[in-house]
């Protein structure tokens, strides 16, 4: 680690949609619940010695073969790694190209996911980068991502797409993290259990499964089949680092069923956690003396958030002829409580939306066409309030203005407002099959987003701050793909990309007044792209893709001065991305190897402060270089799983006067094979233990950099050497 110093109780009221949504949750009727064509995601033997070929529908078109899209398209090698962590998305996008997670260390912070540095900005949950479980949007209108909430013990695979995609989902699409859930079993009956306990946190999950055939009559001809899944996930634990302890609780259920040639699935999630401590980032020289150390100002503003978040989702897939068409129902809502050292924020969330997409192969042509359209919609409404935070005032204290009661740590009322937020947008898609499996597609979609502020905190002194913005923005995209042998491909494309400021980019204005910042615009960035991957003998998988991406009105983060923890907004003037994403994954008869590198030389053309110009300077939060890798070998009912991240230097402010240090960090765990058949059994249950160890050899490094932070805390640390064991059990 360089730089230029020396240095080697949410409180509003629930919502209806929210009692709602638990109710469905836990008392949804079998009848309800869905047929999978998908198998059981339980890894065995067979998969784990050849790279089937994946069939994605991640670019919104019906299930596709990767070999025929114009796009960086992965899909995570999950499987390939048995008995993840999974309590930070980081464990499940190893070795994906293009993309970094830096994983926080943080239980009050969300794991930050750039993908070719689009979201590497972002100061709390995910910027930049499209979210969705199963089709279903997880990102809100303005691009905000909060994934706390996500469950991960129930993910099957992750889709990504690398690159550019807002011709397909709009606003904030700088990349595409599609999480794919498990399917259920086939079996009446299936139950696992997985117990984690490691660096002061222990981690619970219970899921069970199942299949119920003739579940209406089989005379009735309307449902032969049903399958449901439903998961509980308890997190609890002191934390690695001081002043971060975290407990949540968590209830996912999926229900599918098909209905008259109709495929209905019914999904609902249930968070709460009443405490998640937010231990800070760290001096250099904190760093180096003691990683586990916390930000003391965190302690004596006793800086941590509470959430409570539901989200309930109808969704319905039907084949028509040649075409397919798919439509979603969601709502949710969020409950937040976050003292932080420069106030008290408490947000009441609500969040309803839907949308509408067919995809059509007409083959009747002389050379056949593929046609795809759909329109999104979402509403965001936020009940925002910002208190003092008089946390570290005594109970004997005075009363003052800003604390007028001393011993409670919400003081003064600093902000009342509500804030909206409205995006619909719709798209087209035309696809032509040319001899010789060239393929040539073209896009083209329209969004508008906009923002309102309605400010209640009017009084003497302080004006109506109301206000209200419509962003707009048309992104088109161009790609061709020649599918030269059946498992090789060459792709091209030009697409591009606008990415809006979120709700609370807007609002949080330099000058701490309420209402919109007029003058922070959305970026837009336009890419060229060339790839081209390859499947050889269902053994070796190789990827490679070369880009540039130029961003005009770059939005970059800053510290407020004087108000810690505090986060504004600018545009830089123009920006260019040059890259290149490589990836290898093999597997043999007992043997997986992923690996993946990325070169990334992000820089700033325009962009002046002031007086201050940092042309030529490097974006910071993304290093050069950038590399991941895996190797699990399986024999005689055992595994050994061996990960390795490796990163160099990135900047941490705008001037690049603050560097975080390259590093490079491995993982191991030891335990018995994911596959049912070897694992050991007592009285018909599969007992699956492995130890692990995270950091091997004790790297002391930053995981993640706090951009343009002040008080000099950039640093947020890896977690130091952390022994864990698991067991997981099975029944089927």
């Amino acid at each position: 680690m360089t730089s230029n110093q020396t240095f080697q109780p949410i409180g509003h009221r629930g919502s209806l949609l929210r009692r709602l949504t638990l109710c469905a949750v836990l008392a949804t009727p079998s009848t309800l619940l869905a047929q999978v064509a998908r198998q059981d995601s339980v890894a065995d033997d067979s998969t784990a010695r050849r790279l089937n070929t994946v069939r994605v529908s991640v670019t919104r078109d019906a299930a596709r073969s990767p070999f025929e899209l114009p796009f960086a398209l992965t899909t995570a090698p999950i499987s390939a790694r048995p008995a993840q962590r999974r309590t930070s998305v980081s464990d499940l996008l190893l070795a994906v190209p293009g993309v970094q997670v830096q994983d926080r260390s943080n239980p009050s912070q969300d794991a930050r996911i750039a993908v070719r540095g689009f979201g590497a900005r972002s100061a709390f949950g995910v910027r930049g980068v499209r979210v969705l479980r199963d089709g279903v949007p997880l990102s809100l209108p303005d691009g905000q991502t909060p994934i706390d909430w996500l469950d991960l013990e129930t993910v099957d695979r992750v889709d990504v797409v690398r690159g550019t995609a807002a011709a397909l989902y709009g606003n904030a699409a700088g990349g595409v993290v599609d999480v794919r859930s498990r399917a259920p079993s086939h079996a009446p009956l299936a139950m696992q259990a997985r117990w984690w306990n490691g660096g002061g946190v222990q981690r619970a999950n219970v899921q069970a499964s199942g299949t119920l055939r003739g579940a209406l009559g089989d005379s009735s001809g309307l449902l032969q089949q049903s399958q449901w899944l439903a998961s509980f996930t308890r997190t609890a634990g002191d934390g690695p680092r001081a002043w971060s302890r975290f407990d949540a609780s968590s209830v996912f259920a999926r229900a599918l069923s098909t209905v008259r040639g109709t495929r209905l699935e019914l999904q609902g999630t249930v968070y709460d956690a009443p405490r998640a401590e937010n231990t800070g980032a760290l001096t250099a020289a904190e760093l180096a003396r003691d990683p586990r150390l916390p930000d003391s100002l965190n302690i004596t503003r006793r800086s941590r958030k509470a959430v409570q978040q539901t989200q309930l989702a109808l969704m319905a897939e039907r084949d028509l002829g040649a075409g397919q068409l798919r439509a979603s129902l969601f709502g949710g809502t969020r409950m937040l409580d976050n003292p932080l050292p420069f106030a008290m924020v408490a947000v009441d969330r609500n969040v309803v939306g839907g949308s509408l997409h067919g995809s059509w192969r007409v083959p009747s042509t002389p050379w056949p066409l593929r046609f795809g359209a759909g329109v999104d919609a979402q509403r965001l409404v936020d009940e925002r309030y910002n208190y003092e935070n008089c946390a570290e005032v005594l109970p004997s204290a005075p009363p003052s203005v800003r604390c007028p009661a001393p011993g409670n740590e919400r003081g003064a009322t600093r902000l009342d407002q509500q804030e909206r937020a409205a995006n619909v947008g719709g798209y087209a898609r035309i696809e032509v099959e040319a001899p010789r499996q060239l393929f040539v597609s073209t896009a083209l979609r329209f969004d508008q987003v906009q923002f309102a502020v309605r400010d209640r905190f009017i009084t003497s002194g302080n004006a109506d701050d109301s206000g209200d913005r419509t962003l707009r923005a048309v992104s088109p995209m161009l790609g061709v793909t020649w599918r030269a042998r059946p498992r090789w491909s060459l792709y091209g494309n030009l697409s591009t990309a606008f990415e809006t400021p979120t709700v609370t980019e807007l609002t949080n204005q330099e000058t701490g007044a309420a209402g919109l910042n007029a003058t922070l615009e959305p970026q837009r960035t336009r890419t060229v792209e060339v790839g081209t991957q390859a499947l050889l003998g269902q053994r070796l998988r190789a990827d490679l893709a070369l880009f540039e991406a130029v961003v005009q009105d770059e939005l970059v983060p800053f510290d407020v001065p004087n108000q810690p923890g505090r986060r504004a907004f600018r545009n830089a003037g123009q920006t260019t991305r040059r890259g290149a994403e490589t990836a290898l994954r093999m597997a043999w008869a007992n043997v997986d190897v992923g690996t993946s590198y990325t070169w990334s030389r992000f820089r700033f053309d325009r962009y002046s402060v002031g007086n201050t110009s940092y042309a030529g300077q490097a974006i910071p939060g993304v290093p050069e270089h950038y590399g991941q890798g895996f190797v699990t070998a399986r024999g005689r009912g055992a595994f050994a799983t061996l990960e390795w991240t490796g990163s160099s230097a990135a900047a941490a402010n705008d001037a690049g006067t603050v560097q975080g240090a390259g590093f490079s960090v491995w993982n191991l765990r030891l335990g018995a094979s994911a596959s049912r058949a070897m694992a050991s059994r007592i009285g018909g249950v599969a007992l699956e233990p492995t130890l692990s160890v995270e950091n091997l050899f004790d790297r002391r490094y930053a995981s993640s950099l706090v951009i343009n932070a002040t008080r000099n805390r950039f640093f947020e640390p890896g977690l130091p050497r952390r022994i864990a064991f698991v067991m997981q059990l099975r029944r089927d």
